[in-house]
């Protein structure tokens, strides 16, 4: 605001200037007012305009500060009434002076007096030229005389003579009646002769009245008062007479008349006379203009004198904003840096560029604020760091695989991280708050962990292991869920320690999923009963085969015939029985002992398609459908796993749509390769390959779900069960991965296998 009274006020006095200059200009030029003074009054009116809004904004601005009750608002508000007080008044009493004083001088000027002096002048002027008209005239009528009573031919004599004789005389010539010249006398040879002959009208007065004389010239007087501007290339002394009159005719001594003939006579006027005429017209003129224009010069000094009392009030209020600014300023930074460091802002204050007290004091304020800034700011990177470590804490606890619990003493659960909500399928929000086994589906697991501290609190008051924080146990923890999901018990190993929280003691209770590792060790203990088992069962079945078919061979003719039927159909049953146990036995023996993969760059596609005209060449051509994609990654595996694992998956996608009621949909098996794109750990851009074995056949059962890929587990009335523990055997092997889930939307599973290691360009070649 106060930036902009500054360039207001040098806008202000350019326009003063200029309006200042115009009205200078308009005093000497009534015509130039006349014709800008639209324009005048229009500028007039914008500049007050623009004048009114400056000081209606500054004093509805200091308006709101007072009652806003700003510190500093009625320090300024006495100022700028002071001192627009001193500057308005003053004004108003130099404009009312002004506009009488303008008033009563221009009235005086054109007095009564003047006017007649003037008009007395112009008469006088006329009378003298009126005078002169006549003495031509007398000269003329004289010379008219002279050439009726000379004989015929002596004209361009007589009239030679009166230009030689007469001052002044420009040229004598006598005309026809209709005008034209018949004889001329000059008193030189300049001018042009055909411009001096007399006009239609001229005749037409002299033929009428007998006589024609009158001045004319540059700017003669004319009897209207009306003055015509002097031509610039001509001297005030061309004002010129002229008389035109008829020559009598007389009797000719035959007794004939000649034709009409008139005398015109061109003098010039007295000189002086022509010049005092010239002054008295112009200064009658000018005080005409001036006499009719008086009105438009009264309002026009009016609206000056307006318009400079309006930019002196506007000047002396902008003044009164300014330096009351410039007083208050001081006080103002403060009561603003006050408030600020009362909001919490410590930012420096601008500093009053003055060696007075007031600089020294707010200069004092800013060094004050710099050091609570400084102490802040120390703070706040105390804070931050806390915050940075808290909010370290809070990710490594949301990203631990780990479930994370902290409860009150009451086991109330007050806070968990995202892997409890993983592991237990329960949603934080909702548990927050709730008692632990009272918890949906939480019975079992709260009651646990409430009996585990109870006994840690009997051990420790009994003096065992005194030195022993915390427990650990694992529990078993039931699981429901929808069809499709795993809703096995969870085997949970949780740990649990005392935790001190706000208000008192609480509880931390560490658990992570073991399930999997439970799987791994039921897997590795089949294992190992598969190998006693094919090593134990596998040396007996051979002499047992060997005794049953030897019994046959040796009895059969030495029996009865229906004795020898029913040895022939128990051996069969021994030497059947046996193959199956020895089919048994190795499958024990290939689950117990896998070999090793052996890995080599294969196209996977190329793999599948060998495998798939296996089936399509078949029964099952209208059932399997292959959605290979295109320019697939080469991958590292071993061509005989792989095909043993592709195989066996789409043995049991074929056996799941085996037992389809009437009226399901048509079997259908899909087979799909796609390559996935992923970001590794170190956040560069990773592609992996997957394949899925796709039906829509009966899927897993949800106890089967849970432990598929356990050996042993199976749903069909023939097999081991040990199918899937292969594939997942053989895949792990190949450092992929692999899941089965059932289709949500439709009947039927999905079997994902996930390949990570891709061939490298040396292998591609």
């Amino acid at each position: 605001m106060k930036t902009a009274l500054r360039y207001f006020a040098v806008v202000g006095g350019a326009v003063v200037s200029i309006l200042l200059f115009l009205l200078a200009s308009a005093s000497d030029n009534s015509g130039f007012f006349d014709r800008y003074y639209g324009w005048l009054l229009g500028l007039n009116a914008a500049v007050a305009a623009a004048l009114l809004l400056l000081v209606v904004v500054s004093l509805f601005r200091l308006y709101s500060r007072y009652k806003a009750g700003r510190f500093g608002s009625k320090l300024m508000t006495r100022l700028v009434l002071l001192f627009a007080a001193i500057g308005v008044l003053p004004g108003l009493v130099i404009f009312l002076v002004s506009v009488q004083f303008v008033s009563h001088s221009i009235e005086s000027w054109f007095n009564v007096p003047v006017e007649e002096a003037l008009e007395s002048g112009i008469n006088l002027s006329r009378a003298g030229l009126d005078r002169a008209v006549g003495e031509l005239n007398a000269t003329a009528g004289r010379t008219a005389q002279e050439l009726a009573e000379r004989p015929f031919g002596s004209e361009r004599a007589i009239l030679a003579a009166l230009v030689k004789s007469e001052a002044g005389m420009q040229n004598a010539i006598i005309v026809d009646a209709d005008g034209g010249l018949v004889v001329s006398a000059r008193a030189s040879r300049g001018g042009n002769l055909s411009a001096d002959l007399p006009t239609r009208a001229m005749m037409a007065t002299v033929k009428k009245d007998g006589r024609y004389g009158a001045p004319e010239g540059g700017n003669e007087l004319r009897s209207d008062l009306v003055a015509v501007p002097a031509t610039p290339v001509e001297p005030l002394n061309q004002l010129r007479l002229r008389v035109l009159l008829p020559v009598p005719d007389p009797v000719q001594p035959n007794g004939t008349h000649l034709a009409p003939r008139y005398l015109q006579l061109l003098q010039l006027a007295p000189a002086q006379l022509a010049a005092d005429g010239e002054t008295i017209r112009r200064a009658y003129a000018d005080y005409k203009e001036r006499f009719d224009a008086r009105v438009g010069l009264r309002k026009m000094y009016i609206v000056t004198l307006t318009l400079t009392l309006l930019l002196a009030v506007f000047g002396a209020i902008a003044a009164a904003f300014l330096i009351a600014s410039d007083l208050a300023q001081p006080l103002l930074l403060l009561a603003e840096g006050t408030r600020a460091v009362a909001e919490g802002d410590l930012s420096p204050r601008p500093i009053v560029a003055t060696s007075d007290e007031l600089g020294t004091l707010t200069q004092s304020f800013n060094t004050m604020t710099r050091q609570l800034s400084d102490a802040r700011s120390a703070v706040e990177r105390n804070r931050a760091a806390l915050q940075n470590a808290k909010a370290h804490l809070e990710s490594v606890l949301a990203n631990m695989s780990a479930g994370v619990m902290v409860l009150d003493q009451e086991f109330h659960l007050i806070s968990c991280n995202d892997s409890v909500e993983r592991i237990l399928q329960q949603a934080g929000v909702t548990m927050i708050g709730q008692q632990l086994d009272a918890i949906d589906g939480l019975h079992e697991f709260g009651a646990a962990i409430v009996a585990a501290f109870a006994a840690q609190n009997a051990q420790s008051a009994a003096g065992r292991n005194p030195a022993r924080l915390h427990w650990q146990r694992q529990i078993e923890v039931p699981r429901p869920a929808p069809a499709g999901v795993d809703d096995s018990d969870l085997t949970l190993l949780t740990r649990g320690s005392r935790l001190p929280v706000e208000g008192g003691s609480g509880y931390l209770v560490v658990f992570d999923d073991i399930s999997d590792v439970i799987s791994a060790q039921r897997s590795i203990a089949w294992g190992e009963v598969a190998r006693r088992l094919a090593h134990e069962i596998k040396n007996p079945l051979t002499p047992i085969q060997l005794s049953a078919e030897r019994m046959q061979m040796k009895l059969e003719a030495k029996l009865l015939p229906p004795d020898a039927e029913l040895l022939n159909k128990g051996t069969a049953t021994i030497v059947n029985q046996v193959a199956a146990m020895k089919r048994m036995v190795d499958d024990f023996r290939d689950y117990a002992k896998t070999p090793p993969a052996v890995l080599e760059a294969l196209d996977l596609n190329a793999l599948i398609d060998e495998i798939l005209h296996l089936y399509i060449s078949g029964e099952g051509n209208d059932i399997i459908h292959p959605h290979l994609a295109p320019g697939l990654p080469r991958v590292m595996g071993d061509p005989t796993q792989l095909r043993q694992v592709i195989h066996n998956l789409l043995q049991n996608a074929q056996d799941a749509m085996a037992d389809l009621p009437d009226g399901a949909p048509q079997p259908r098996i899909d087979v799909i390769t796609e390559a996935i794109h992923y970001q590794g750990a170190d956040g560069g851009s990773r592609t992996a390959v997957r394949l899925a074995i796709s039906d829509n056949g009966s899927g897993f059962a949800p106890k089967i779900l849970a432990r598929a890929f356990e050996p042993y587990v199976t749903s069909k009335a023939r097999g081991t069960g040990l199918g899937l523990a292969m594939v997942k055997k053989i895949i792990e092997e190949h450092g992929g991965r692999i899941d089965i889930q059932n289709h949500v939307d439709r009947s039927g599973a999905s079997v994902l296998i996930l390949l990570l290691k891709l061939a490298s360009a040396s292998h591609n070649s």
